[in-house]
């Protein structure tokens, strides 16, 4: 069985380098954070979405169904197996357009649409609400307000706040974790709020 997920691999190859990480009880592929299909044993599945789901579904592709303990999951990817050989040309085509996809949806969240602030580098849930209550409802406003600006609100809500904060929104602005930060521009935002 192992074999044919070295074909799987050994095939996308062609389309460029690619990143795994355990997903849905398969293997997820990763094209610069953007996941785009799923490998088992013996099945790959590629991921669906806007007119994608249509020509999965019209050349008979199933979707992957996803069995937990109790319970099973369909989600929107769907067995492009059987297409490698008996149509290879359109199977290029659907791995094309579906890398194409699934970069633009990672692209558009990246750019904040849908996206929260507790999804940005370095943040989290408990982040984000500190950051309503000092007025930064969302990630435009945080991108627009910058790292200083931000951290002198945080401070003027809660009264002190830890400088790693200032780092960490200066990453999430930056889209990298705050260890990344140069040193010099790190001190250079200390001296902002000083």
């Amino acid at each position: 069985m192992q074999v044919l997920k070295e074909d799987f691999l050994q095939y996308l190859e062609s389309f460029g380098d690619f990143d795994q990480r355990s997903m849905f009880g398969g293997t997820g592929l990763f094209d610069k954070g953007a996941m785009f299909a799923i490998m088992t044993d013996d099945a790959l599945y590629m991921r669906g979405g806007e007119v994608l789901n249509d020509r999965y579904v019209g050349l008979g592709c199933e979707k992957y169904i996803h069995v937990k303990r109790s319970s099973t999951a369909e989600v929107n990817y769907y067995n492009i197996t059987m297409l490698m050989d008996s149509q290879p040309e359109t199977c290029r085509e659907l791995v094309t357009q579906t890398l194409q996809q699934a970069r633009k949806e990672k692209d558009a969240k990246q750019a904040g649409k849908n996206v929260r602030l507790r999804d940005l580098p370095n943040m989290r849930l408990t982040l984000e609400r500190i950051l309503k209550k000092a007025g930064v409802p969302d990630v435009a406003t945080f991108m627009d307000m910058g790292p200083v600006e931000v951290y002198k609100r945080v401070q003027a809500c809660q009264g002190e706040a830890e400088i790693k904060l200032l780092w960490m929104f200066a990453g999430a602005v930056n889209n990298k974790h705050w260890t990344l930060l140069e040193d010099s521009y790190k001190e250079s935002l200390r001296q902002q709020v000083s």
